[in-house]
């Protein structure tokens, strides 16, 4: 479902439109029903729907009618227009999806996103999306956050601090701890039989020698030298600002990157609007647009679909894979 007021609605609705176009594997909706005939009315987008009691139920309908299995909201969506009301739905509507996964109803989720702040606002206790669903999974190691597209594979080992904040909790061992489970699922889940994972330094020139800062001999390059006794092909530090064009890109699977915008930064501005979020490190594949709920385009018909298209596709590669 994600959060009702923002574009993941109107986003189902138009990838289940083109689904013979692109070859779209089955799927069905978690939402109100209601909700998404009235979105899709007001859109004029044509996505006949069928109410399902069980997800085994998808595949004989698919080719005809987008299935739902029903979950009403609390109030009406006024779009862009988030209410705390529908909250506990949305939130309810991702634990059934976790359990259709977890009971093997299901090959994978693929969510469509939510609004922290709304949640919070109802009670949520949790930053967002990934660590809610690791609670779901009740697993103790955090799952690790994957950004992916044709092109390129990043995983920032801090995430959503300050750049301040991340150069101070980067350790060797959280590198390593995200760098292993990214081995792990790039041979799992993407069918990647000897991964090479290059290591991206935290300082310009990755340090250049102890010249732009220590972090890169003293955190980094142990790091790297633990992956190694591990039998994990990585290699670096290297510097961020020559590691993603085509050439190098071609010499890895994965760049595991220091921060935030280092990882971000290169696969938005190659993939915007294809690019996917993949939870590692779950006991379900997950996977999400790589975008937020774009509460200025809800309800306009302008928001593209590529993005959860390309997740949904990425879903099922991973569960073919698994």
């Amino acid at each position: 479902m994600g959060e009702p007021a923002g574009i993941g609605g109107e986003l189902t609705l138009k990838a289940f439109f083109r689904r013979k176009e692109l070859g779209l594997p089955p799927f069905f909706a978690i939402d109100d029903p209601n909700r998404l005939k009235e979105l899709a009315e007001r859109l004029g987008i044509s996505a006949p729907l069928i109410i399902i009691d069980r997800p085994k139920e998808a595949l004989k309908h698919f080719s005809d009618a987008l299935p739902i299995i029903p979950f009403p909201l609390a109030t009406p969506v006024e779009p862009g227009i988030p209410n705390p009301k529908n909250a506990p739905a949305v939130l309810k509507s991702i634990e059934l999806a976790v359990n259709f996964a977890q009971t093997g109803q299901a090959a994978a989720v693929v969510t469509n996103p939510i609004h922290k702040q709304v949640l919070n606002e109802a009670g949520f206790p949790y930053p967002g999306h990934t660590e809610y669903l690791a609670a779901l999974a009740e697993i103790e190691t955090p799952p690790v956050m994957m950004l992916a597209c044709d092109e390129l594979r990043v995983v920032p080992v801090t995430i959503h601090v300050s750049l301040a904040e991340a150069v101070k909790t980067l350790t060797s061992e959280g590198i390593v701890e995200r760098a292993v489970i990214t081995a792990e699922a790039l041979k799992r889940d993407f069918g990647i039989p000897h991964p090479r994972l290059a290591v991206a330094g935290l300082n310009p020139h990755a340090g250049e020698g102890g010249q732009m800062g220590r972090e890169d001999s003293e955190i980094v390059t142990p790091a790297i030298n633990a992956l190694k006794e591990r039998g994990i092909d990585a290699f670096g530090p290297l510097p961020a600002d020559t590691m993603f064009h085509a050439e190098a890109r071609a010499t890895y699977d994965a760049a595991i990157c220091m921060y935030h915008d280092q990882g971000l930064i290169p696969i938005k501005t190659l993939a915007f609007d294809k690019g996917v979020n993949v939870t590692l490190g779950l006991p379900f594949i997950r996977t999400s647009p790589d975008h937020g709920t774009a509460f200025n385009l809800a309800g306009t018909g302008a928001a593209k679909e590529t993005s959860l298209v390309a997740a949904i596709r990425m879903a099922a590669e991973m569960a073919t894979n698994r």
